[in-house]
This record gives C-alpha cells, sequence and structure tokens, in this order.
C-alpha cells in the first residue's frame, strides 16, 4: 500500500483488528484453554470427587465449538477492518469506523499540533504503525490511524506536516540563530559539538530519516546508563526516602511495625514508577527537520514524534535535587492537544529532554527559541537555571517578603526578552519556564492577604494543559501590575506578526538548524524590554488577550 490520492478513501492493513484486540482474543483463549486442559486431564471437580476424562464426542463438541468461535471472531475482525476507511485531501485527515455504531472524526491540518508514530509491542512484530493526530482542545487524540505499514506511516505523516506547513514541496530546511553553549561553574561551552550534542556519549552527524521524511540533523541521544541513573535519582526514590524515614520513625515511636497491607501498595507504585520512568526515555533520540522537532523513544512500545515549530506553547527546565549531584536537568513543554495528566503517555510525550546536561539543554532550547531575543542568551538562561538574586536583568521577590518565602525569595522572580518572558522559581527544585509572547493566552494578577501585607502579588500566565505552569511568583505590586500591562501588549503585537501556523509558506518560520545553531550565540534581536513607569490601576484583573 502506499500513500493515497487526494480524496480517495482507503482502508488500513489487513491485520489491524487482531493487532487492536489481541488483549480480548488472548482472554477467550485462555478461557477456553483452561477448561479445555480440565476437561481432558480430568481435574474438573464435584462434591463426590474428580470428574472423569472425557470421551471423544465431547472433544468434537469442544473443537466444533473453538472452530464457530473463531469463525465468529473472524467475521467481526474482517468487518471492523472493511468499514474502516481513511482519506486525506489538502485540508483534513477523515477515519470512519464502526459496524453498527458508526464513527466519523476529523482533523484539520492546519490545527494539528503534533503527529506521532506509535508502535505497541505486537505492532512492532507485524511492521505496523500506529498515526496520531494530537489538535488542540481535542482532549485525546482527534484521529488515530491504526494500522499502517511502517514505512506508509512515515510517509504519510512527511506528506501530512508538509502540508500543514504551508510548503507542499521543497526539502530545505530553514536555518536561524538560537541559544547554544552553557555556561557551569564560571565556564562557557562553545556550544554543541558538532552537529548536535550526544548525551552521554554518542555523537551523529549528517543528515536522515526514515523513508519518505525530509531530511533531518540529529541533536542528541541518551545512552542507557544515563537513563538509569537518572530514573534511580528521579524524584521517586526522593519521596521513597523520605517514606522510609517515616515509617522508621512511626515504628520508633509506636514499637509496632507498619502493616504489610500498607507497604506492599506504596512499593508496587514505586517500582511502576521507576519502570515507568525508565521505559519511557529508553532509546531517547531527538533530531531536527524541516518538518519541526523529531523525538523517538521507547523499549517495549516505541513512539516517533514530530512537533512543529510554533506549536510549543511554553518550555520549562526543571532540576530535582538529586540531579544537583549529577548536573542534570530536565525539559517538558506544554503542546496543545496532549493535554494534562499523570498518566505515562502523557508525561512521555511531553519531555524534549529526559535528563540532559546544561550544554544539552542549551541544544535543545535552540530548536524551541530560535530567536531568544537578546544578545546575551546563554548567560540569560543560565541565569534562570541556576542563578539567583536580581542579575542578568532578572527582577526577584523584594527582601521585604523574605520571611513569606524564606527558601526561594532570592530566586523567585522574572526576565524579559524581545520575543520571550522567562520566569524563575523554586530553591530545592529549580524550574525555569519560557513563554513566547505570542503563546501568552491569558494572565491573571494574585494577592491574598499575606502577600498585601508584605507588598507582593503573583502573576499567572495561562496556558495550555501541560506540565509547564507559568508562575510569576511574589513579586512587587508596581513590578506586578507593570509586567501585566505590558506583558498584554506585547502579546498582542507578537500575536500579529507570527507567521508560525503556516512555518513552511514563504511568510514562515523554519526551526533551527542545529549546525547552524552550533555556531552562533544568538542573534541580536535587542536587549531585554524595559517595564514602562507609567502607573497601572490597584486592581487585580484578568484578561483574556
Amino acid at each position: 500500500m502506499s500513500v493515497p490520492q487526494d480524496g480517495e478513501w482507503s482502508r488500513v492493513h489487513p491485520v489491524s483488528p487482531l493487532v487492536r484486540g489481541w488483549i480480548a482474543l488472548a482472554a477467550i483463549a485462555f478461557v477456553i484453554g483452561r477448561n479445555w486442559f480440565e476437561e481432558v486431564a480430568g481435574f474438573r471437580g464435584n462434591s463426590a470427587g474428580p470428574g472423569e476424562p472425557l470421551d471423544g464426542t465431547a472433544l468434537l463438541i469442544g473443537a466444533g465449538i473453538l472452530a464457530v468461535v473463531l469463525v465468529i471472531l473472524a467475521g467481526m475482525f474482517f468487518l471492523s477492518w472493511w468499514f474502516t476507511r481513511y482519506q486525506v485531501t489538502d485540508e483534513h485527515v477523515r477515519v470512519h469506523s464502526g459496524v453498527v455504531f458508526r464513527k466519523q472524526r476529523q482533523a484539520r491540518l492546519d490545527r494539528v499540533q503534533a503527529i506521532d508514530i506509535v508502535q505497541p509491542l505486537l505492532a512492532r512484530l507485524f511492521g505496523l504503525a500506529e498515526l496520531r493526530f494530537e489538535v488542540a482542545d481535542a482532549g485525546e487524540s482527534a484521529v488515530q490511524l491504526a494500522y499502517l505499514k511502517l514505512d506508509d506511516a512515515h510517509r504519510l505523516r512527511a506528506l501530512l506536516l508538509d502540508r500543514a506547513s504551508g510548503a507542499g514541496t521543497g526539502t530545505g530546511m530553514e536555518t536561524g540563530s538560537g541559544i547554544t553553549g552553557a555556561k557551569s561553574g564560571g565556564t562557557e561551552s562553545d556550544g554543541m559539538p558538532g552537529s548536535g550534542a550526544a548525551a552521554g556519549g554518542n555523537a551523529h552527524s549528517g543528515a536522515g530519516g526514515a523513508p519518505g521524511e525530509t531530511p533531518e540533523q540529529p541533536v542528541l541521544e541518551l545512552r542507557p546508563g544515563r537513563v538509569i541513573a537518572s530514573t534511580l535519582l528521579s524524584g521517586t526514590t526522593l519521596f521513597l526516602l523520605i517514606g522510609v524515614i517515616a515509617v522508621l520513625i512511626v515504628t520508633a515511636a509506636t514499637g509496632e511495625a507498619i502493616s504489610l497491607a500498607i507497604l506492599l501498595p506504596i512499593l508496587f507504585g514505586t517500582v511502576g514508577g521507576y519502570w515507568t520512568e525508565f521505559s519511557t526515555s529508553f532509546n531517547f533520540r531527538a533530531a531536527v527537520s524541516r518538518d519541526g522537532i523529531r523525538l523517538r523513544y521507547g523499549l517495549l512500545d516505541t513512539r516517533t514524534q514530530t512537533v512543529p515549530p510554533g506549536r510549543i506553547q511554553a518550555v520549562s527546565v526543571t532540576q530535582s535535587p538529586l540531579w544537583r549531584l549529577t548536573g542534570w536537568y530536565r525539559v517538558s513543554v506544554n503542546v496543545a492537544g496532549y493535554g494534562a495528566g499523570t498518566n505515562s503517555d502523557t508525561q512521555a510525550r511531553t519531555k524534549l529532554l529526559p535528563a540532559g546536561t546544561l550544554t544539552e539543554v542549551f541544544a535543545v532550547l535552540a530548536l524551541v527559541l530560535p530567536q531568544p531575543g537578546t544578545d546575551r542568551p546563554v548567560d540569560l538562561f543560565t541565569a534562570g537555571i541556576t542563578g539567583r538574586d536580581s542579575v542578568d536583568g532578572f527582577t526577584t521577590t523584594p527582601r521585604r517578603a523574605r520571611w513569606i518565602a524564606p527558601l526561594a525569595w532570592r530566586r523567585n522572580g522574572f526576565a524579559l526578552t524581545d520575543t520571550a518572558l522567562l520566569i524563575r522559581s523554586g530553591a530545592l527544585w529549580r524550574v525555569l519556564s519560557v513563554v513566547p509572547h505570542e503563546r501568552t493566552q491569558s494572565m491573571a494578577l494574585q494577592q491574598g492577604p499575606l502577600r498585601r501585607r508584605f507588598g507582593t502579588s503573583d502573576l499567572i500566565l495561562h496556558s495550555t494543559p501541560g506540565p509547564v505552569r507559568p508562575h510569576v511568583r511574589k513579586i512587587d505590586d508596581d513590578d506586578a501590575r507593570r509586567l501585566f500591562r505590558e506583558q498584554a501588549a506585547r502579546a498582542r503585537d507578537a500575536r500579529r506578526r507570527d507567521r508560525t501556523i503556516r512555518w513552511n509558506s514563504p511568510a514562515g518560520t523554519g526551526p533551527t538548524s542545529p549546525s547552524t545553531a552550533a555556531g552562533t550565540v544568538g542573534s541580536p534581536a535587542g536587549h531585554d524590554a524595559p517595564l514602562s513607569p507609567d502607573p497601572v490601576s490597584k486592581e487585580y484583573p484578568h484578561e483574556q488577550l
């Protein structure tokens, strides 16, 4: 099967119903097989004792029943396959499915936030893949096209991303300047080595990609050792240590051991957390192409994501306390359509870098924010990730409010560039959130009685659901009101200039090529935009931008 023509209705791979329904099939086979074994072996007991083995007639009847069940299942699978069709046009992807209850799903290409290729374990055995189209406000994948041959899935995704970008043809990568290099311990790196930063020592060069896809430049890859170590030093371990200490204290105080009924669920949850973190970070690779940022990861179930430029609403860089020992950070994003949640699938899809060094963080940020909007991006972003106090353009919590933020008052703060708002928080759990001005959706000022007593306020930026929650904490009242007013104006102006919906059209902007980004520190797009001294009303409004 090849990529369908415009407007042509096509069917998925014939094995698709089996891959989708294998769990039900396995359950039926287990029940029938167990009963069959008990009958044949004479192990079915009753009150009088063990039953007698079945004779030949009973075996024939059982085989006939099994054959009827298999025929019914085969018929159901055939009908499911026959009534599942999809259509690709210049503007939409449509999927029709269902035999008795018909279901029709549609995704507009100009609203598609990302297109993922997912391969569950059984689909990998058959060489099949599922296409998932993430659309803003869909709550879940708006369209799931399961299953196609892997090569056909790659070709179809490349075609759809090309149309969504507004390019239609061409293979060249747009280039730009971005943030590269890192500053740590008083030294500054020269940026990504070669064409990409290889996490854990695996460097790559050149272009590659799946059949039918545009060429890509590898950026980084995580070695298994890095994945294992970062999992063992994750927040799960920290909470486990706290739990163990709490159990020891309770045991010492009461003289009684904690019941296994309490400990076992905690143990199972901890093991599950470790497994989820390891399996969704295993074999993680990142690359950049004209279509966007490509991510590949997974141990048993594999996923290939392509996030188009401009679809990322916010990005955060976090560092847990135990990761300070190794100097690792995590980069997460909000993408409309991926949604918020605690399930492993949602958490995996929102990670741009599961665990990386500061140099690797800058390599990823260069892809997300190719125009940092300042002529000192390395200093500014390093201050946001690891720094504190009012240096490098950051405005922090006033000293008088240190009593309500004794640990974090020197880190809480914000900084502005021509293209983004940087928000810094967290003393133990470091967080830097970055929101491009054009992605600011709405804002709200908050001030409770305690903050009012110390003359501080919080500014909350509302983003799409996801792990990034931009929140400027405990800044001076005047600074908060001024930031609220001016950020609203910046957002309106930035959205008028934004052309990333059709990022490969003549007016659009493509992602930064890592080979280009590695040689620059960012184009001087201007210094940090100063806050206007104009007074603002004492009211604390909520504005929808």
